[in-house]
């Protein structure tokens, strides 16, 4: 909603600064004006004055100046909009807002959200359904106080829960928009999105829900299925960017403002686990990438110097090593607390207390002493083949920083820390900076791999009917493995360059053909028989996928990959799982299966 100027300079006029601020900040009279410690900087003698006759402030330290609005929305990290509802609240002053559709479906997706917080909440506090949920936070530590504090709820193992309160309120779309609920695929119907879960709310900073997480406490086995991921997190929206939002920061950030630092951890439960002992100004990204967007919300908040306190493992080192780009480049003041191998930042907070995080806090080292001492333990005096690697580790990160003063200080700090003249540092990001070379392209290898039954059935196929290349099913000829297969598919006259192929292969496929021209001579028979490879073709791809991040999960789960990368590859899985589930079901839907891929089955 659009708010007219003469409204806000009305708001303005009847807005007492002073009395405004001194609800923040300790006020004493100079002369005609007020002045105070400046809350938006660290110093010892005032120098933020007010002005009461021409409704301003001004710090003379910092540079921060304003009128009433600019000063709450400053303090308070609230929007413009918020603001000034508030102060025309208390001034009496009436606004006739202009209707704004971006406005209007922003307030819809905040209205969904608290209804969904609402809910979530009863549900984890009253009857029996929430009593998975209550039982989970007990084993945590986490006791009733201070799950109400973070507005922690549950969402029972049930498919329309939510969706059902929705419909009753009258905004099921939007909470469809939210990613509350989703459409059902076989019915006109809505899904509940959370099951089965402690639901985290996500909140702005002026404490609005805006997303939420949810945590796995229980769900039905299936055979054809893989386990849920450990914990899945709303979709973006109108009012929820991953890349601006920072979870509790709007639970942190008077504590940030007093201490003037801030702790980043990773995961929801770290930041109440730390809360819970005493440290409270610590907050948490609800995404892999920290950003610009980030470390405004940290600055507007008062946070001078962000602290990392992460897991003291393999994993929290790599996600150091990710964050260090941005936050190097962007010259924010930062360090990082290690913690004991095997330990993360909720266990350790509430075995060891808030004593023993602020020790690890005040002896942190800066960032890149940390990256530098952690690549090469003994600087100088290290082996060659150990300053190389540590020079390799390097450069990636150069490399991601825009050219200035943050990366010619790195350099110079890594140059005096591996001993070696700046110069070579700098020919060495030169020469990591130069265009690569386009790869040669790869030529039909002598030795193919071997033609199962479905490609062999496929490729003849294409080879004996040229009329079978405009059928739907031919595109999935990509789906062979064999590159010489693939080559020979593309040529104009695939019967005449059959000799180019290897031995094996061109006798499998010569073989496929006899039995075609022998059992599949009806048209619609070789078309039945396309579609049945093409099928068989795809499910062997899916297989070997499936497969493959089977890997990729036990390798990130071996190297104590984030939740939030371990939750993506088992969501991978699982689509993969039910696009290769659905492929079957489709296929078991049409039994006749082709006499020819029988026949050539049969003789292996």
């Amino acid at each position: 909603m659009q708010i007219p100027p003469e409204k806000i300079q009305e708001i303005l006029e009847r807005t007492d600064i002073v009395a405004l601020i001194s609800r923040h900040v300790e006020l004493k009279r100079a002369g005609r004006s007020f002045k105070g410690l400046c809350p938006f900087h660290g110093e010892k003698t005032p120098s933020f004055h007010v002005n009461p006759d021409r409704r301003y402030f001004k710090c003379f330290g910092c540079e921060a100046g304003g009128d009433a609005i600019s000063f709450l929305t400053r303090f308070t990290g609230r929007s413009f909009v918020e603001v000034v509802h508030d102060l025309a609240k208390e001034a009496g002053v009436g606004i006739e807002e202009r209707e704004d559709p971006a406005a209007r479906e922003r307030a819809q997706l905040r209205e969904a959200n608290a209804l969904a917080q609402r809910h979530f909440e009863e549900r984890l506090w009253t009857g029996p359904a929430g009593a998975p949920g209550r039982e989970h936070l007990e084993k945590r530590g986490v006791g009733p106080d201070l799950a109400r504090r973070f507005g922690l709820g549950y969402a029972p193992l049930a498919w329309n829960d939510l969706s059902t309160r929705l419909v009753k309120e009258g905004i099921l779309e939007w909470g469809a928009k939210a990613g509350l609920v989703a459409p059902q695929t076989q019915s006109d119907g809505y899904y509940d999105v959370f099951r089965g879960r402690l639901t985290i709310p996500i909140r702005s900073s002026d404490g609005r829900v805006i997303a939420f997480g949810g945590r796995l406490v229980e769900h039905q086995a299936r055979p054809d299925r893989d386990p849920p991921p450990k914990y899945l997190n709303s979709r973006e929206s109108p009012v929820y960017r991953k890349s601006e939002t920072l979870y509790a920061l709007d639970v942190a950030k008077d504590e940030i403002r007093k201490r003037k630092t801030a702790i980043l951890v990773e995961g929801y439960f770290d930041v109440i686990g730390l809360f819970s002992a005493g440290v409270q100004h610590a907050v948490a990204l609800c995404s892999t990438a920290l950003t610009t967007g980030h470390l405004g919300a940290l600055a507007k908040a008062g946070a001078e110097e962000l602290v990392l306190l992460l897991d003291g493992d393999s994993a929290g080192m790599k996600a150091v090593e990710r964050l260090a780009a941005p936050l190097l480049a962007s010259g924010v003041k930062a360090r990082v607390a290690t913690l004991p191998e095997g330990d993360d930042p909720d266990t350790f907070a509430l075995r060891e207390g808030s004593a023993a995080v602020e020790q690890l806090v005040t002896q942190a080292p800066g960032l890149s002493t940390y990256l530098l001492e952690r690549a090469l333990p003994q600087g100088r005096a290290s082996a060659f083949e150990e300053k190389m690697a540590a020079l390799a580790r390097f450069l990636p990160l150069l490399e991601a920083m825009a050219p200035g003063m943050a990366r010619t200080l790195l350099m110079t700090q890594l140059a005096d820390h591996l001993g070696v003249p700046e110069s070579e540092v700098r020919a060495s990001l030169r020469q990591e900076l130069k265009p690569k070379p386009a790869p040669k392209p790869a030529r039909p290898q002598a030795t193919a791999p071997a033609l199962d039954v479905n490609e062999e059935l496929f490729a003849a196929l294409l080879v004996a009917d040229s009329t079978l290349r405009d059928e739907p099913d031919a595109r999935f000829r990509d789906e062979i493995r064999s590159l010489e297969v693939r080559v020979l598919l593309e040529s104009e006259r695939p019967v005449e360059s059959l000799p180019s192929l290897g031995e094996t292969t061109r006798k499998s496929i010569e073989k496929s053909l006899q039995v075609i021209s022998a059992t599949m001579t009806a048209p619609d028979a070789r078309r039945k028989a396309l579609h049945d490879a093409s099928v068989g073709m795809r499910l062997a791809r899916l297989e070997e996928r499936r497969k493959e991040k089977i890997q990729e999960l036990s390798q990130a789960q071996s190297t104590g990959a984030s939740e939030e990368e371990l939750s993506r590859l088992q969501l991978e899985h699982r689509e993969l799982n039910d696009l290769r589930m659905r492929l079957k079901q489709r296929s078991a839907e049409a039994p006749e299966v082709a006499v020819g891929a029988r026949a050539m089955g049969s003789g292996r």
